[in-house]
């Protein structure tokens, strides 16, 4: 039987959203004409800036002679700290980052003066001829040296539940031992640049590549001793961030305004890349030392953990991560008694800052390194004792609550997993696997099977909100402005697909601004995973305004209910009539009807007590599972990814291709981290990994030929856009699998018989060392 094909169907098959469009910029990245920050055309009279570094780790300066930094060629201006007319600050949340030292320097790298010239070339030569003169200070470089000297930036914190103690004493095994996990570069591909236009009434435009906007107005006002009025930040788009433009921004920010405003002309002040990693953070290392009880069959029964920071001289954003590492020890697991601590180490290194992740995947890894150990102990597949952990559902037992006292409503992990161990043919590949390995003595081959649950909102409660501007012009196309920041990841994309289904319009029709803190005010940063829940939930009721604005006018004009008027396929049904939604637009402008809003949206239902470390601090979870093949040469420690198989949970996706893409890039982002990327500091204290030829990132050499990645068919169960999921952050912690295969495949050596001391990044050199372990341990049993 044919029915009819009614306005209702019709407006419900229509979606701009859930289709795998195309990256609204992909062409002008292609075509090389989107617009970074340095391609701005810059303006008569613009000067270039460079920064003065330190070049010891904990010192005091003695004297500082500038005088042949004056005299360079096109050097304009020199400026130091006693030059800057508001506060010397650029910390986020505590006040101990000074924009440039006075006195004392921390690390080396740190910025003491700013230098301003004609040139670019000419202000980074001439920052490198300054004469200064230090009285050395004991330094302490490693997060296990901080915690040996309880020398923290923030006071350590602390989660527990249950009885530890008790359950630990009683407990038929029990494993222990330390664990350390490497830093990581973010390697942007544009590096840090801030450029500095003073207007009138000590006003200044910064034109910044930044995840924060509004923390860079609030930074350079401060820093100017003006008012957040006086200063307008704008980014239409940044070539990379990956947290490492949050918050450490604001020094290049700071330091271009402090200029602009001395000279009342342009200042661009642009890193150069060696200049940027021995100056900015990274993601934080991690020292761990745990201790975990569990019985005959594998089930945890008490679980132990201290993660020591390395948070580097200042607190920046180390308090949330260490919070975020906290509240992500758990990963999927139930455990029912802990003792969770966290410290963060005051070094005397890098500020280390928000990174993808943001402490999750530092927290996560722990526990799936002891599961390791425990099948390892027990002779069992590490996949059976992670089954047997997983936290439950609405079960009556309380196995969905958890450390942190939030019940856990969405759990699909377990058919995630399940769908995945069949997709990847995860038992036959061991038995073969199994099978290589006894036939083969030096090439080894190792298998690992990981899980994922991460928490999406801020840490911190009030951060949780957006703004957005939408305008529909009198042509009927429209422009949407929101305060998440774009940096490949196709937020801008995601938000203009859902104005466009919002007002039933082709995604063609729409099209999104820079982010302009003179639009959209007191933004949060585009972090957390949040971008598209919070911006796509403030454009869809901005959209909406308009929307029910249009529909109530076509009623006034072709009668029926508004309840029936239906936008789609660029035209509104209306009580039998079918108008173009541009011919619509234009009857309202001459009825004066207004035809732009503003939208605003705050996630509900978070709570946080940072005293107890308990609350409910996340909207949902995001869910996913990988599994990872590798091979390894015993004699050299060289190492290859053969295969990789992905699973993600995006919810009912926004945008799958998109979605796959970020899937795709974190995966081998975290594999970077865990396997190829090492920070190495000198003797003295240097950052020595500072440029593309120390510093490892992978190559399309180091991906996969097999790589298969697909998104888990899910509906998020919280009222998030659309029913989608967050999908910046969680899958950097697929490639656990490809950390966890490489152990598999050393432990093979000692036939799985020796637990393989493997720490992270699991370079050649870090693994031949765990093979010779492996085999020295076998020669003494």
């Amino acid at each position: 039987m044919n029915h009819p094909v009614t306005p209702e169907l019709q407006a419900a098959a229509w979606a701009a959203v859930g289709k795998p469009s195309p990256h609204e910029s992909a062409q002008l990245h292609v075509l090389g004409q989107a617009t970074y920050t340095d391609d701005i055309a810059e303006l008569q009279g613009t000067l270039h800036a460079a920064l003065g570094l330190s070049q010891k780790p904990h010192a005091r300066i003695t004297a500082m002679d500038l005088s042949a930094v004056r005299g360079a060629q096109g050097v304009v201006a020199v400026y130091t700290a006693q030059d800057i007319p508001g506060t010397n600050d650029c910390g986020p949340i505590i006040h101990d980052d000074p924009i440039l030292a006075a006195e004392l320097v921390q690390y080396v790298g740190q910025p003491i003066f700013i230098v301003v010239a004609d040139t670019h070339d000419h202000a980074r030569r001439a920052a490198r001829l300054a004469q200064v003169s230090y009285e050395e200070l004991p330094a302490i470089m490693t997060p296990q040296a901080a915690k040996a000297a309880q020398s923290y930036v923030l006071p350590p914190m602390q989660l527990t539940r249950g009885n530890y103690q008790a359950a630990f004493d009683a407990a038929p095994h029990v494993v222990k031992g330390q664990l350390y996990v490497g830093g990581q570069e973010q390697f942007y591909l544009e590096g840090q640049i801030s450029y500095a236009i003073p207007k009138e009434a000590q006003g200044m435009l910064v034109l910044c590549s930044t995840q924060h906007p509004s923390e860079m107005q609030h930074v350079v006002a401060h820093a100017l001793g003006v008012h957040s009025h006086n200063i307008t930040v704008e980014c239409r788009r940044m070539g990379g961030g990956f947290g490492g433009k949050e918050s450490q921004s604001a020094l290049w920010a700071a330091a271009a305004s402090i200029a602009a405003a001395k000279l009342k002309r342009p200042v661009k002040l642009r890193a150069d890349r060696d200049d940027d990693m021995l100056v900015t953070g990274k993601r934080h290392c991690f020292y761990y030392e745990y201790e975990v009880g569990y019985d005959d069959d594998g089930k945890i029964l008490a679980a132990k953990v201290d993660m020591t920071t390395r948070a580097g001289y200042s607190a920046d954003l180390s308090g949330p991560v260490a919070t975020r590492a906290v509240c992500h020890f758990d990963n999927t697991y139930y455990l029912s008694d802990v003792d969770i601590r966290a410290a963060c180490g005051k070094t005397n290194t890098q500020s280390n800052t928000a990174f993808r992740g943001f402490g999750g995947p530092q927290g996560a890894i722990a526990i799936e390194y002891v599961i390791d150990e425990i099948a390892r102990h027990l002779q069992r597949d590490a996949l059976d004792i992670r089954l047997l952990n997983f936290y439950g559902r609405n079960d009556g037992e309380g196995r969905n609550v958890t450390p942190y006292g939030q019940k856990i409503v969405d759990n699909v992990i377990h058919e995630l997993v399940a769908e995945l161990e069949e997709s990847s043919d995860y038992r036959a590949r061991r038995r073969a696997i199994d099978a290589y390995n006894e036939a083969s003595p030096i090439l080894k081959k190792g298998l690992a099977f990981t899980p994922l649950k991460f928490g999406i909102a801020f840490n911190v409660t009030h951060l949780n909100q957006a703004g957005a501007l939408v305008h529909v012009y009198v042509d009927g196309s429209v422009l949407v402005n929101h305060g998440g920041t774009e940096m490949g990841q196709g937020i801008n994309t995601k938000v203009m697909q859902v104005v466009a289904h919002e007002l039933g319009l082709d995604l063609e029709c729409v099209r999104a601004t820079a982010t302009d803190t003179s639009k959209v005010a007191n933004t949060s940063a585009t972090a957390a995973s949040t971008g598209a829940d919070l911006n796509g939930k403030a454009a869809q009721d901005a959209a909406r305004q308009i929307r029910e604005r249009l529909a109530d006018y076509a009623v006034k004009l072709y009668g029926g209910d508004v309840s029936a008027v239906r936008f789609f396929d660029n035209h509104v049904h209306v009580n039998g009539h079918v108008v173009a939604f541009a011919e619509l637009v234009q009857k309202a402008y001459l009825a004066r009807v207004q035809l732009w809003s503003d939208g605003f949206y705050a996630t509900p239902g978070l709570s946080w007590d940072a005293k107890t470390m308990t609350g409910h601090p996340f909207s949902y979870y995001a869910y996913g599972a990988a599994v990872a093949e590798v091979v390894v040469d015993t004699l050299t420690g060289e190492w290859k990814l053969l295969r990789a198989d992905a699973l993600y949970d995006a919810g009912q996706s926004l945008n799958p291709a998109i979605d796959l893409g970020q899937v795709e890039g974190a995966f081998i982002q975290g594999m970077g981290w865990l396997t190829t990327e090492q920070l190495w500091w000198n003797a003295a204290g240097k950052l020595m990994t500072h440029a593309p030829s120390t510093y490892k990132i992978p190559g399309i050499s180091d991906c996969p030929e097999d790589f298969r990645v697909k998104l888990f068919q899910n509906r998020n169960v919280e009222d998030s856009i659309h029913r989608s999921k967050a999908v910046g952050e969680p899958p950097l912690l697929l490639p656990f699998s490809v950390f966890f295969a490489i152990r598999d495949a050393i432990s093979s050596v000692g036939h799985h018989a020796v637990q393989p001391p493997l720490n992270a990044p699991a370079t050649s050199e870090e693994i031949l060392k765990a093979v010779m372990a492996v085999q020295a341990a076998g020669v003494a049993a």
